[in-house]
């Protein structure tokens, strides 16, 4: 039944999806009508919103540029090829390997969203040179355990809720994640989900013969040629002792940050990857080839997320995106305002697409509204964190660095992440009205 339901979606994405670029430009151009038509600002106004935030991603997008490039790297180096192969082999028809890739992204995604971005991406590569199976699907289905990732442990919205002195203290308090990651309606979703996506991943499967496979050989990485050159320059680059020495400096500071009671984050993950692959490459030079082999993949992160920067501040400058909160508020009971939020919030996610970003724009209309109708104000801050990563599952601009690693392109793979969408979302308005 999913596969035939899944057949049109695919050929509708097929058809009509434009390349991510396309996608941010007409998203750029519908919120700048719609702040000109719903929030009565000058066409001046929100020029001077869009060219003022245009490059407020810069650190973010930096951030995610290293995800792909420092993981791509670490995946590169002989022992993890190593290890991925071996998990590989655990899979011997095309559904065990979709169930597995789905289930390693799920775990992956829960512990960190750009961890999980990674590990599936690489694991998917692994998969499809062992086993046949339909490429476009296994990639989709390494994308898909990235729902997960808000009700997990690196969750934006119940990590700022747990941070003394955060910007809604004055209205909630400190909200500790044993009230929002590890409550038991949270823990009960994120246990469905690991059953409900690899269930409908492996029913979405295609037939044989629509099935696309992917020749293994174009997915090996270039050998790397040690340089035989006597310069000294060419010893420093062929040299293991300096990549030893500086690496494993750099996996000492992660040890004492640990330590001290750090905590996981995006710029501590890129860089474990980053010292780890330094160790692992042993010589400059190995890095320095699996640099150039990575770097690649990473032109779409560059020039779209400036767009997505200038969208977000024209949404949250003009007013639009609390104005689309409370339009759904408006008619929310205590009962249902949860369902409403997550609904939402996954709409914002849409021209928003930061969790911590989307906090900070619902969360003065969403408290306000749990307090006013004695709604449980844990349950509508992780329904503004589903929500944010529900709608991640059809945004061009997560699936970048994915893409990037597979080699394809968004329209491959969002026509099952569409019914993925559905059949999610579902699953957490149930649990989020109910469990």
């Amino acid at each position: 039944m999913l596969n035939a339901a899944a057949k049109p979606l695919v050929k509708l994405v097929e058809r009509y999806l434009p390349d991510p670029y396309v996608f941010v430009l007409l998203l750029s151009v519908v919120v700048f009508c719609a702040a000109m038509l719903f929030e009565q600002q000058s066409p001046l106004q929100v020029l001077q919103y869009w060219g003022d935030g245009f490059w407020g991603l810069l650190s973010f997008s930096m951030q995610m540029l290293l995800v792909l490039v420092t993981g791509f790297m670490l995946a590169n180096t002989p022992l993890v090829r190593g290890i991925l192969d071996r998990l590989a082999k655990l899979a011997n028809s095309a559904s065990q390997a979709i169930v597995l890739v789905s289930l390693i992204s799920l775990i992956a995604s829960w512990l960190n969203w750009g961890f999980g971005l990674v590990v599936g991406a690489l694991f998917a590569k692994a998969l499809a040179k062992k086993v046949k199976v339909d490429y476009r699907l296994l990639v989709a289905s390494a994308y898909s355990g990235f729902v997960v990732w808000h009700g997990g442990l690196a969750g934006s919205v119940p990590l700022t809720i747990a941070t003394p002195n955060h910007f809604s203290a004055g209205q909630i308090g400190v909200i500790p994640t044993s009230d929002t990651i590890f409550a038991g309606f949270n823990l009960l979703l994120v246990a469905i989900l690991f059953v409900a996506v690899p269930l409908v991943n492996y029913l979405m499967q295609p037939k044989t013969d629509e099935s696309v496979y992917v020749d293994p050989a174009k997915l090996r990485d270039d050998a790397h040629t040690k340089s035989p050159g006597n310069r000294p320059a060419d010893k420093l680059e062929n040299s293991i002792v300096l990549g030893l020495l500086v690496g494993f400096a750099g996996l000492a500071y992660l040890v004492q940050y640990f330590v001290k009671g750090g905590s996981l984050n995006l710029n501590i993950v890129n860089y474990l990857f980053l010292f780890l692959a330094i160790v692992l490459h042993g010589t400059p030079s190995r890095l320095l080839h699996s640099l150039q082999q990575a770097i690649k993949g990473g032109a779409g992160i560059v020039i779209q997320f400036p767009f997505y920067a200038g969208i977000m501040a024209i949404m949250v400058q003009s007013g639009l995106a609390q104005s689309m909160s409370q339009w759904f508020v408006s008619f929310a009971s205590a009962e249902t305002l949860a369902f409403w939020t997550f609904i939402s919030a996954g709409i914002v996610n849409i021209f928003v697409p930061s969790g911590g970003g989307q906090w900070a724009v619902q969360a003065p209309v969403m408290i306000p509204a749990a307090l006013e109708l004695g709604a449980d104000i844990n349950r509508i801050a992780m329904a503004v964190a589903w929500g944010d990563a529900w709608t991640n599952l059809i945004q061009p601009f997560w699936a970048l660095p994915v893409l990037a690693i597979a080699g394809l392109k968004a329209k491959d793979i969002m026509g099952y992440c569409l019914l993925q969408l559905a059949v999610t979302g579902v699953i957490i308005s149930l649990v989020l009205s109910f469990g």
